[in-house]
């Protein structure tokens, strides 16, 4: 799926472009869901694809929204990141390969992963009463 990038920049917030385009990240325990509880779905802000359900998200520490799970695992794909000197594996979006945050091998179980996510990449979807 392609966007055009005027509208992108249009639509989307200074930061939410760099995140989801450029690979940036927001600094830590400064983006709006690293500390939400609210039950919904986490949808791609750039797609609208569901990403993540609240069920799957924990308080890791980090300072980041973290999932243990993706809620398909079709919906995110993994990528070896080699920046910044350091392994790392990305995670983006498989609709529309929007940049998301990362992955790490140090989550809870049941999958022992943590979906290292960017507040800027997602929209919450509250979940219906």
């Amino acid at each position: 799926m392609e966007f055009d990038k005027i509208k992108l920049r249009e639509r989307l917030t200074p930061l939410q472009y760099n995140v989801t385009q450029e690979a940036g990240t927001e600094r830590a325990f400064t983006g709006e869901f690293w500390d939400t509880k609210d039950p919904g779905m986490y949808h791609c802000v750039v797609c609208d694809a569901p990403l993540f359900s609240s069920d799957t998200k924990y308080d890791s520490g980090s300072g980041w929204p973290s999932f243990w799970e993706a809620v398909d695992p079709d919906a995110v794909v993994r990528t070896e990141d080699r920046s910044f000197g350091m392994v790392r594996i990305e995670a983006t979006c498989a609709q529309c390969g929007a940049h998301l945050g990362h992955i790490f091998p140090d989550g809870p179980r049941p999958t022992g992963e943590r979906f290292c996510m960017n507040s800027a990449s997602m929209r919450l979807e509250p979940e219906e009463a």
